[in-house]
């Protein structure tokens, strides 16, 4: 099978679609429609779960199942993913559309969702022509983490009144677990025990049989116990009436643009940081890896086509895909099964939706989503570094603490802060040499018979050297120079990458303070692009050749042709 590209030879952009159809293969016909039928068992469901997750009608989820689908598997690069809306997702248009629509009108939550999906859409289209698919990894991975708890425990929050059966206006996080705690003395027995029975069915399910697909069986059993038992009778409250067919189209109010670009602007970044992880995690060998710019282009399109049908944000799902992948998925040929899929419930079975329990909904939705909480993934970062995991905990804090949009702000500013801490205390390693070899490797307790120079210090700074940080590494050069008092200063510069021009003249200026101390500075090991800066500033004119050596070996050995005869077998441990 030939590797598909994103161009043709004459550098055009190709037609996603007639790459994987030309490269189809009758054997995989079969493990597609069987894996699209299978996804479709997980995704619906949890689809219409999240609608009401973000207070919409469940047929909203339906549509956002159909359509999206469709049109990433036609301009999709990854094969296997399983593209419609997600918990993280539908909390955040949950929160976006509170403040956009207050009066909660269906008329008005629908215009003000469809202005929200366009705005993604239009987003994240734009981030593709301007090649900006890079910006998903301004999120690290610990800050992502403790964002997704968050979102899970508002998520649970927010759905256990439905699966208690009571009723309370929503407010801040503690206001919330006081209005529930308050409320357990009113709630409805029979809800409980369709909520109980819903999650007991799903987790059975998944520890037992994990190939079925346990959120069809749950919601099927949910509607089958309304119509079998009358569970309307007991105070168990349904979905109510769900139209058939597709929504009339809606839309977008432009006077809600400018209230919901900041909010669309993160649906944006999550959609596609879930998207590209989701896509790369099943990729197989052999298979295109998903290119992020183009994975931007077909989700902004999915979304754009969605709004026009009234369907939520969309982007790929983890679950979904893992779901798609492992039941034999080989192209997007399975997005299209479980599309149809979506169409054939829209047009037939819609009736049948409007008997699904919200207890049931609201006990599909809070399993899935407790998984978004990894324990395991915080004890792997706070074994790792115990400062990740205080930036996993502010993250979380903030979504929890703050809500959602603001939440998702602060997980970005701690990642810039972050990323700030890391580049602005660059380490700067003294280093020495393994006995017997040419090897010079940081000071360390483990290896107290490296050896040293007397009157040569060797230094090694890491990482980009800019303004940010400049003055940090000379005051840590400075301290060094103090504690030993060497005659040279030796910089080994490999492991620097870039040199910025203000690190440029305060290097220059330490080598004259240096010099004024009757020190010598010399370099070692500059990369081209150091090299080439160097040379074209007056350091290199001062240093010359003399002063500025290959690697670490030869500029020992020129400093030891210095040395009196009989001084340098001296070299200490």
């Amino acid at each position: 099978m030939r590797h598909a590209s994103s161009t043709h030879p004459a550098g055009g952009f190709r037609i996603p679609v007639l790459e994987w159809v030309h490269d189809y293969q009758k054997d995989w016909l079969r493990p597609d429609v069987i894996a699209g039928a299978t996804a479709a068992a997980v995704v619906l469901p949890k689809a219409m779960a999240y609608a009401t997750v973000a207070g919409l009608p469940v047929q909203v989820g339906l549509y956002t199942a159909f359509l999206p689908m469709v049109i990433y598997a036609f301009l999709g690069s990854s094969r296997p993913l399983s593209v419609s809306t997600s918990a993280t997702i539908a909390i955040l248009a949950a929160a976006a559309l509170a403040r956009a629509a207050p009066r909660g009108g269906t008329a008005e939550l629908l215009s003000a969702l469809a202005t929200l999906t366009l705005l993604v859409g239009g987003m994240l289209t734009l981030a593709a022509v301007l090649r900006l698919g890079f910006v998903a990894n301004f999120i690290s991975d610990p800050v992502l983490t403790g964002f997704k708890a968050g979102v899970a425990v508002i998520i649970v929050l927010d759905q256990l009144p439905k699966l208690l059966g009571i009723h309370f206006p929503k407010g801040s996080f503690f206001h919330n677990v006081l209005a529930i705690v308050t409320g357990i003395p009113h709630l409805s027995a029979a809800t409980v025990a369709v909520g109980a029975i819903t999650v007991g069915i799903l987790v059975a399910i998944e520890h037992f049989f994990p190939r079925a697909p346990a959120p069809l069986i749950a919601v099927a059993c949910g509607i089958g116990g309304v119509s079998l038992f009358g569970l309307r009778s007991y105070g168990v409250e349904i979905v109510g009436k769900v139209p058939t067919g597709f929504s009339p189209i809606t839309m977008p109010d432009v006077s809600l643009v400018a209230s919901l670009a900041p909010v669309a602007a993160c649906i944006a970044l999550m959609s596609f940081t879930e998207t590209i992880a989701s896509g790369r995690a099943f990729a197989e060998s052999g298979e295109p890896a998903p290119q992020a710019n183009r994975e931007l282009l077909a989700i902004g399109l999915a979304n754009v086509g969605g709004a026009l049908l009234g369907s939520m944000p969309a982007g790929g799902g983890t679950t979904q895909t893992a779901v798609n992948r492992f039941a034999g998925a080989r192209t997007q040929l399975a997005e299209l099964v479980t599309a149809a899929v979506a169409l054939g419930t829209m047009l037939l079975l819609a009736p049948f939706i409007g008997l699904m329990p919200h207890a049931t909904l609201a006990a599909v939705v809070i399993v899935y989503s407790i998984g978004l909480i990894k324990p395991a993934e915080f004890r792997a970062i706070a074994a790792v570094r115990h400062t990740e995991l205080v930036w996993a905990l502010v993250a979380l804090a903030g979504v929890v603490l703050l809500g959602t949009l603001q939440g998702i702000l602060v997980a970005i500013v701690v990642s810039l802060l972050a990323l700030a801490h890391q580049t602005s205390d660059p380490p700067v390693h003294v280093l020495r040499r393994k006995p017997g070899t040419n090897v010079f490797r940081p000071v360390s307790a483990e290896h107290p018979d490296d050896e040293a120079f007397p009157g040569l210090l060797l230094l090694r700074p890491e990482g980009t050297i800019f303004f940010a940080n400049a003055e940090r590494v000379g005051q840590k050069v400075r301290t060094l120079i103090e504690q030993t008092h060497p005659r040279v200063v030796v910089l080994h510069l490999r492991a620097v990458t870039d040199l910025e021009y203000t690190a440029l003249k305060m290097l220059t200026e330490s080598e004259q303070k240096l010099r004024k101390q009757d020190i010598m500075l010399w370099l070692v090991g500059l990369n081209p692009g150091v090299l080439a800066m160097v040379q074209n500033s007056p350091l290199g004119k001062t240093l010359g050749r003399d002063r500025m050596f290959f690697n670490l070996e030869r500029a020992v050995e020129a400093w030891e042709a210095q040395q009196p005869p009989g001084t340098v077998s001296g070299a200490s441990h």
